[in-house]
């Protein structure tokens, strides 16, 4: 099956998908509104996804009377909220119970830590808090 994002459909098949003219897609391509991928000789390859913007596209200038200005603006901030989502999925799987120890991997940024590697890791001073809610550092335990 392709995926949603996978630039397939020439301009002409696209504007008929989108009720549209090619024209008003290569315009909408320049003014960076609805961006398709490009085929090797420089052609726009669209996407299920960018017939779906089409569509919005169309419907936010006809049905709600938003200008391509504000209809750009509406796309990107749509785009934000979509990788913002993505981005707080990826974080809660952090938040799950029994992932909740984190350490530095070797450039400095923060991971969480496997159960299964949990077993070689150490307290830095030896010994745990004895009030929740503390921060622990965990270093792997020599070998």
């Amino acid at each position: 099956m392709v995926s949603d994002d996978a630039p397939v459909y020439v301009i002409s098949v696209a504007a008929e998908l989108a009720g549209m003219h090619p024209q008003t897609l290569r315009q909408y391509d320049r003014l960076g509104i609805v961006s398709p991928g490009r085929a090797r000789g420089r052609g726009r390859r669209y996407s299920l996804r960018d017939i779906a913007n089409l569509r919005e596209v169309q419907r936010l200038s006809h049905d709600e009377g938003v200008n391509l200005a504000g209809i750009k603006r509406i796309l990107a901030l749509e785009g934000e909220v979509e990788q913002l989502m993505r981005q707080v999925e990826y974080l809660r799987a952090f938040a799950e119970p029994g992932r909740r120890i984190f350490t530095a991997d070797p450039t400095g940024d923060v991971v969480a830590v496997r159960r299964t590697e949990r077993r070689t890791l150490r307290p830095v001073r030896g010994e745990l808090p004895s009030h929740r809610g503390s921060l622990i550092l965990w270093r792997p335990t020599p070998r």
